[in-house]
């Protein structure tokens, strides 16, 4: 049976977090090129923000190294109010692989726990099935078709949660077709 893997980050939630987005569970260490959210470096997440926020894929991006800036990450997040984590703390890779499908989780995010650490927050941004499945899962509501949201009550408060694509590459889709669907969503929240 394939060892147990813990979540190798805190949640980054910065003061005043208004979006609050959940991946699954980070990749194993040897596919990083940063220690922080989202550090395959073919992974398009880095590369989608800097589409919709800078026009320019390469943002984050230090070709050169082959890695991503996290000086340019880190105050980009706190500057737009946006929080990152997982809905898996501990997980098992089936097929030594970082695919959702290869994943079986031993233990999900207590989401509630963490919603409440960030009372400012009104959405929640779900990028890939397995996070949508495990979010859905915990507050027992109707999964949103990807690009789209479905509101909800947190605590007596209006929220939404937005389903988008993966910003795996495995996900079959160019990462500027993914840039359009997180765009609808940043565009309807701001």
């Amino acid at each position: 049976m394939a060892e147990v893997e813990h979540h190798p980050w805190q949640p980054f939630l910065p003061d005043g977090c208004r979006v609050l987005m959940l991946g699954s569970f980070p990749p194993s260490r040897k596919r990083w090129c940063m220690d922080f959210f989202y550090p395959n470096f073919i992974n398009d997440m880095w590369r989608i923000m800097g589409i919709l926020f800078y026009d320019d894929k390469a943002h984050f991006v230090d070709e050169e190294r082959k890695e991503f800036v996290l000086d340019r990450i880190i105050p980009f997040l706190n500057d737009r109010h946006i929080g990152l984590f997982d809905t898996a703390i501990a997980v098992r890779r089936l097929n030594n692989t970082a695919s959702d499908k290869d994943l079986e989780v031993v233990e999900e995010t207590d989401l509630d726990a963490l919603l409440s650490r960030i009372p400012q927050c009104e959405v929640v941004v779900t990028t890939g099935q397995k996070a949508t499945d495990i979010f859905c899962g915990q507050f027992q509501i109707t999964q949103p078709k990807v690009g789209s949201y479905t509101s909800f009550k947190y605590k007596g408060k209006d929220m939404r949660l937005y389903r988008m694509p993966s910003s795996s590459r495995a996900y079959p889709m160019k990462v500027e077709r993914k840039a359009e669907y997180y765009a609808h969503l940043f565009q309807d929240i701001t």
